[in-house]
């Protein structure tokens, strides 16, 4: 699925984020949401989400 659509995530879901000090090398880091933080219905970077561990960052892949 595509992350950079919001309607895609939801609560719960499992993904891959790059976080902002990761940008340069794509880093990837897994994790579960716990909130949504991108207001608008889609973001050509990636919806920005909060995980369950504090790690902030926009969703790359929804395995």
């Amino acid at each position: 699925m595509d992350g950079r659509i919001r309607k895609n995530i939801e609560v719960g879901f499992e993904v891959e984020i790059t976080q902002k000090h990761h940008q340069q090398t794509g880093e990837l880091t897994n994790g579960f949401v716990k909130r949504i933080l991108t207001k608008s219905s889609n973001h050509p970077h990636g919806i920005k989400v909060l995980l369950e561990t504090g790690e902030v960052g926009r969703v790359k892949k929804i395995p």
